[in-house]
């Protein structure tokens, strides 16, 4: 990355940081950067440039060093979202910039790529990589986004807590599961416990996707011809 670049980048970050997403203009990052906002333009065209290349910053910090990746496919997920866990507490904002864009800046779009690597190991078809992708990052952003925002609640402030308190009132599904809502909740645990949810559930998606295929091809081995929305087996399409 271009040195003046990166320190744009720092400076954009460093100001949401200290002030929040919504103070991040760039007028304000070249103020910060101590340059004027025409300086900016031919490191970040534009505010969505800038936004591009702070999510590309941000999740640069998910990138392993090549020595300590894991080997299995499992590790790597599981590393990658224990990272990306550390980037929000460092990082409390990022939620409203990760969820409101796509990975376009190269760092960006390495992680996916880390991610659809990860999921072809573990088997998942190559046409499902892209679904089980945003499944998977929507469960462990999703989390991690919660916790870090206040929507678990601790301690007092659980609302798990507080509906549980709910007596006398038509909430069945809460009154089956009072006993464990008033429960206090080990947020590391869980956060455990749903990555090795999600991990099953890829092997799942894998085992399926393999049984499909394999039904597909039929008892010669042969695959099928290819079905695509408008050419359909034994019929003619476009081209």
């Amino acid at each position: 990355m271009d040195g003046r670049r990166q320190e744009i980048l720092d400076a954009a970050l460093a100001l949401a940081d200290e002030q929040g997403l919504d103070a991040v203009s760039m007028r304000a990052v070249a103020r910060r950067a101590g340059v004027t906002a025409m300086a900016l333009y031919p490191y970040v065209g534009s505010k969505a440039e800038l936004l591009d290349g702070m999510m590309g910053r941000l999740l640069s910090e998910l990138l392993p060093p090549a020595a300590a990746e894991p080997q299995d496919w499992r590790g790597r997920l599981r590393a990658l979202a224990h990272s990306a866990r550390n980037l929000y507490y460092a990082h409390p904002w990022a939620s409203g910039l990760l969820f409101s864009r796509p990975a376009v800046d190269p760092d960006a779009v390495r992680v996916v790529d880390l991610i659809y690597t990860a999921l072809i190991e573990a088997g998942v078809p190559a046409a499902e990589v892209p679904r089980v992708e945003r499944l998977a990052s929507t469960v462990i952003l999703g989390f991690v986004a919660s916790e870090v925002g206040g929507r678990f609640g601790p301690g007092d402030l659980d609302p798990r807590r507080r509906r549980a308190l709910l007596r006398g009132q038509p909430f069945p599904g809460h009154r089956a599961v009072a006993r464990w809502l008033a429960a206090p909740v080990d947020w590391d645990a869980e956060f455990e416990t749903d990555l090795d949810d999600l991990a099953r559930l890829i092997e799942a998606i894998a085992t399926s996707g393999q049984e499909a295929l394999h039904q597909e091809r039929g008892a010669d081995g042969h695959h099928p011809q290819a079905r695509t929305p408008g050419n359909h087996a034994g019929g003619g399409g476009p081209g």
